[in-house]
């Protein structure tokens, strides 16, 4: 147990070394680079695999994405932490379990197109961006996409398209989608989302109020759309959203 506690916190010193490296000079090694990707794998391996996710697209995906490019520079020794964390806005980036939950209950395709509402950090469509062709996400606030576009062009994430705008109106013109990912909570299923998914697509979003949220899984068939609860969660509030219930 001693032994763990030190590689551990060792881990954690090199990381917060690692930040100092970035921050002022701009540059990581090879040596740090190799720790991120060691941190990332012990992620995946005890926060993900070890909770039932076994699609090889999945763990793949979230082994590759760096996650602490996404987070606020004062919060990087704990981007590989079991835990959401603060980003500007009063928003979150979610917890590597959640997300690769979400990404693998929607059993995406490499051709799929897909919908993301709350690019947030931007990392949930990164990891979308690693199984799928196309992946189409809207941020509320400028600042959040402007910052999430940036790290995909930093990145090499040529197959994102971003947009600021209203999440809860979807992207009419690129639809039908056959997947839509919701990282913000609506008190309802928005009624354009249930329109841009195509025949036999799937949604994953989580409706409720504050206090009380679960993750609702939506498949469409033969147009029509069935509603599944499968998990409670916690998310931030959907902005701007309208007044008309499902």
């Amino acid at each position: 147990m001693v032994y763990k506690c030190n590689i551990i916190w060792f881990l954690k010193y090199r990381l917060l070394i690692i930040l100092f490296v970035v921050v002022h000079c701009g540059t990581v090694t090879s040596q740090e680079a190799a720790i991120f990707t060691e941190l990332r794998d012990n992620m995946v391996r005890t926060q993900i695999q070890s909770r039932g996710i076994t699609s090889d697209k999945v763990l793949d995906a979230m082994k590759k994405v760096p996650r602490h490019r996404f987070v606020l520079p004062e919060y990087i020794s704990y981007a590989y932490n079991d835990s959401p964390l603060p980003i500007t806005d009063g928003q979150t980036i979610s917890q590597p379990y959640i997300v690769a939950f979400m990404t693998d209950a929607l059993h995406l395709k490499s051709s799929d197109k897909v919908l993301e509402i709350g690019t947030g950090s931007g990392y949930q469509a990164a990891v979308l961006s690693e199984i799928c062709d196309s992946v189409f996400t809207i941020e509320i606030f400028d600042s959040l996409g402007k910052r999430a576009n940036t790290i995909f062009e930093s990145l090499g994430y040529k197959n994102i398209k971003s947009k600021i705008g209203d999440g809860y109106k979807g992207w009419k013109e690129h639809s039908p989608f056959d997947a839509i990912i919701v990282t913000c909570s609506p008190t309802h299923v928005p009624k354009p989302l249930k329109e841009q998914l195509a025949e036999n697509g799937r949604m994953m979003i989580p409706v409720g109020e504050n206090t009380v949220q679960h993750l609702v899984l939506l498949k469409k068939k033969n147009g029509k759309i069935r509603e599944e609860k499968v998990l409670p969660v916690r998310f931030v509030p959907m902005i701007n959203q309208k007044s008309e219930k499902y």
